[in-house]
């Protein structure tokens, strides 16, 4: 990771920073900075045993509020794509960048994985899990950011329509083991078989791993809608919240269409997801767009401060909830434990009432850790 401080650069080229800040597409930070605050919520609970529906994942098909989280940000990372790239040249300097900053979080997501507090402070290899959150935003990074740069937005367009039809034609269609392939967690679905082939034991579950191989094709489709987001909100056209707001509604209603036959889900990332949960993206994005950007309301700024060093955050908060987690301070009784159950659990409270309030104080203490890193201009590159 780099640290950059922002404090010399702004002394030595002031003209060049105001070009950037005038240029700074605020709804862009605000929804970065939300989608990071709701990973963090949805995944710190005080305890699993209690949580309210909308903060849990679907048990298979269907979708939660909870489910748009990790789709969101990986659309939003190819609306960020168009930012950082749009003036770069696709040379070996830019992609040398792509490729280290793809290695980090690849990396990341691993130690996050295999990390524990007692020596030799790793997991034995066979139960190190190798795919991750941050392992599938660095792959769809990496793909999203060159086909970027080396393709207009027709063969984008053409690329991420294959994808969402080839992956649909692959899940539903080939036949497995001489069955017909199945969409549920069985042997005879795609996804789940790769996955077990592939990684083995080094899986989320024995039998599958939301964050797997095969899945993260459309994952990357995902991130390839953003891009278009991203190309729409960086052109001159004067009417890019009713472009977001229709696109929005195309896709949720198509994604929806699909679902009929090619089931939302997202531990798959089936095609009806991928658009579904773009759909909802552009609408939100749209929203947030029109406040901040346009009407120039003051809204979210908090969520802007953790957007701009949203991976250290995300980072930070799953490296710390696995101390707190592992680290025991009573018999039986982990940090977690303890401090939820002599803080947020009293009688005259549900217990699914002081679970989510601990999961509120924990996102609250990382948005107010990104507003300390932005107020003291600091930003950690990944």
């Amino acid at each position: 990771m780099t640290v950059r401080n922002n404090d010399q650069r702004e002394r030595t080229n002031p003209e060049k920073q105001t070009k950037a800040m005038k240029e700074r597409i605020v709804s862009v930070d605000i929804f970065r900075g939300l989608t990071i605050a709701l990973m963090i919520l949805v995944n710190t609970p005080g305890t699993w045993e209690a949580v309210y529906a909308p903060f849990r994942h679907a048990e298979w098909h269907g979708y939660t509020p909870t489910d748009l989280v990790f789709p969101f940000f990986l659309f939003i990372v190819g609306t960020s794509i168009v930012f950082a790239y749009r003036n770069k040249q696709p040379d070996a300097a830019t992609h040398r960048k792509i490729i280290v900053r793809t290695l980090k979080l690849i990396l990341l997501g691993i130690f996050l994985g295999a990390f524990t507090v007692e020596p030799p402070f790793f997991e034995p290899f066979s139960e190190i899990r190798f795919p991750g959150v941050l392992q599938r935003i660095g792959v769809v990074f990496f793909a999203a950011a060159l086909l970027f740069l080396h393709t207009n937005y027709k063969t984008l367009l053409a690329i991420t329509v294959v994808i969402l039809l080839g992956y649909w034609v692959w899940m539903a269609f080939i036949p497995l083991g001489g069955e017909p392939p199945s969409l549920e967690r069985v042997p005879n679905n795609w996804a789940n078989y790769i996955d077990v082939h592939v990684f083995g034991s080094h899986t989320y579950k024995p039998d599958y791993d939301p964050e797997g191989l095969l899945s993260t094709l459309p994952a990357i489709a995902s991130a390839l809608l953003g891009i278009f987001t991203g190309r729409v909100l960086v052109s001159d056209r004067a009417n890019k919240t009713q472009w977001m707001l229709l696109a929005g509604a195309a896709l949720l209603a198509a994604g929806s269409i699909w679902g009929l036959v090619f089931p939302v889900n997202k531990a798959l990332w089936t095609s009806s997801f991928v658009l579904v949960t773009a759909g909802w993206a552009n609408l939100l994005l749209a929203l947030i767009y029109y406040l901040t950007d346009v009407k120039k309301m003051q809204f979210g700024s908090i969520f802007r401060y953790a957007g701009a060093n949203a991976i250290t955050v995300y980072f930070l908060s799953s490296f710390v909830t696995s101390l707190f987690y592992q680290i025991q301070v009573d018999e039986g009784l982990s940090v977690h434990g303890w401090l939820f159950r002599n803080i947020y659990v009293h009688e005259f409270l549900p217990l699914a009432l002081s679970s989510l309030l601990y999961g509120l104080t924990v996102m609250g203490f990382y948005l107010l850790l990104g507003w300390w890193l932005y107020r003291r201009k600091i930003f950690i590159k990944v």
